[in-house]
């Protein structure tokens, strides 16, 4: 536990020190997230980008356990 809590704080540190360039990576806008725009009303669902994140995250882990 004390080792992923180590790594999360590192990945944590980096993107927070790339922000920068970060932000220009088109994740949040990918084909599939929901984003609704009506009159006083902008409602936005990244569903696709969810789920990216999410796959991405439990193969990071799960090569980090073997």
């Amino acid at each position: 536990m004390n080792r992923f809590l180590i790594v999360i704080g590192i990945v944590c540190l980096l993107a927070g020190l790339g922000w920068r360039w970060l932000i220009r990576i088109p994740f949040g806008r990918l084909p599939g997230d929901v984003h609704i725009v009506t009159d006083g009303l902008d409602f936005y669902f990244p569903i696709v980008t969810g789920i990216l994140v999410s796959a991405v995250i439990s193969v990071l882990l799960w090569l980090l356990r073997h």
